[in-house]
């Protein structure tokens, strides 16, 4: 049997369920849930979070500013893949290049959880972090549905990680 064009065939199958997706009730309510929580979490963070900062012991203050690091990174991937999708949606990107490494999720970022215990931090900070988190994994498993063969290069370094790594270097955190 001939397999002539099963590539291209199977890719526009693909392509269509992806531009399905993105035209989608679920992708409409989780790309609303993601904008939210990222105007949510900067209004928290420069506004209660930083009065609530101040209050923290040294090792609390030094906590939270890895956390809150860690929440910004994770919710800037998380708008970042949405905005991809709604460019897929709206036709001003291929859906082929929206499975490019450098537009999916980096699994490092919900790996790189502090070891700060919850009782140190801002419930303010604590309830935006376990909201993300449950935000990004479920981001994360649409990601890994919509483009299984295009799994990112797990030895490239991400560029936004590498920065975080810096700070955390610089700051003396624990990680």
């Amino acid at each position: 049997m001939d397999d002539f064009g099963a590539g291209p065939v199977k890719y526009a199958l693909k392509g269509a369920a992806i531009q399905d997706f993105a035209a989608s009730e679920l992708f409409e309510r989780t790309f609303q849930e993601g904008m939210d929580l990222v105007e949510e979490t900067a209004a928290y963070l420069d506004g209660g979070g930083r009065q609530d900062s101040k209050l923290l012991s040294r090792n609390a203050a030094l906590a939270y500013a890895g956390e809150s690091m860690r929440l910004t990174t994770q919710l800037m991937q998380v708008a970042s893949w949405l905005l991809v999708q709604r460019a897929v949606r709206q036709g001003e990107m291929a859906a082929e290049a929206a499975g490019e490494s450098h537009y999916r999720l980096n699994d490092d970022v919900a790996a790189a959880a502090s070891e700060a215990p919850i009782e140190d931090l801002p419930m303010g900070l604590v309830g935006l972090c376990e909201r993300s988190e449950r935000l990004f994994e479920r981001v994360r498993r649409l990601d890994q549905r919509m483009y299984p063969q295009q799994q990112p290069d797990a030895d490239a370094p991400h560029p936004v990680l590498s920065q975080f790594d810096r700070l955390r270097d610089a700051f003396g955190l624990v990680g």
